[in-house]
């Protein structure tokens, strides 16, 4: 009895003296919970990539702020990307039903106004999986950033309601913060008109 009692005591600090192993960093592709991997969806989303840095100083309260590229799964300055740039930024959940009539207007807003304005999108939950789902699903192609964390949201002090949209000037300025849905393009167009001007 004395023999085993000693061998397992001899056994547990062999174990506890081995320097503990941590688990391998994920793969490029995998960053979806559960570790889903997540290139097939990207390319059956076919999403735009994010914009580049832009010329301006960008919104001050979106200063050290980071998020993913829904698209490639880069890491984003969002204050960078939007500086020097009319934008509206459409907050959104993969679960939000307003959401999935909204996402499809707002896809139809940015081919009407091209260049004058740039339409961003910001999925504020974390599973990246069913954001690419369902832009896929309702063949929404618009850059997206990756934000569970609700970081932007906090940043701009935007309600906690979605869909919601927040609008950029040029010069980094936040225009009007609209915490609603829309249903068309046309009612896209006429908040952005009243809000902030005809895009130019």
């Amino acid at each position: 009895m004395l023999i085993v009692v000693a061998a397992i005591v001899v056994a547990l600090l062999i174990e506890l003296r081995r320097p503990a192993t941590r688990p391998a960093p994920p793969s490029a592709g995998v960053e979806a919970p559960g570790g889903a991997d997540l290139s097939a969806l990207r390319r059956q989303a076919h999403l735009p990539p994010c914009p580049s840095d832009g010329p301006g100083p960008g919104p001050q309260a979106l200063r050290g702020v980071s998020v993913m590229c829904l698209a490639n799964g880069a890491p984003v300055d969002p204050g960078r990307e939007v500086s020097g740039h009319e934008v509206l930024l459409n907050l959104w959940a993969y679960w939000c039903a307003p959401c999935a009539r909204e996402l499809p207007a707002m896809a139809e807003y940015q081919r009407r106004v091209g260049g004058g304005l740039m339409v961003v999108t910001v999925h504020q939950d974390n599973d990246a999986a069913a954001a690419l789902s369902r832009l896929a699903e309702w063949g929404v192609r618009l850059p997206t950033w990756q934000d569970g964390g609700r970081r932007v949201a906090a940043a701009l002090r935007v309600p906690n309601v979605m869909p919601a949209s927040v609008l950029v000037r040029a010069d980094g300025s936040v225009a009007g913060i609209l915490p609603r849905a829309f249903d068309s393009a046309d009612e896209i167009a006429a908040a952005v008109d009243q809000t902030m001007g005809a895009p130019g």
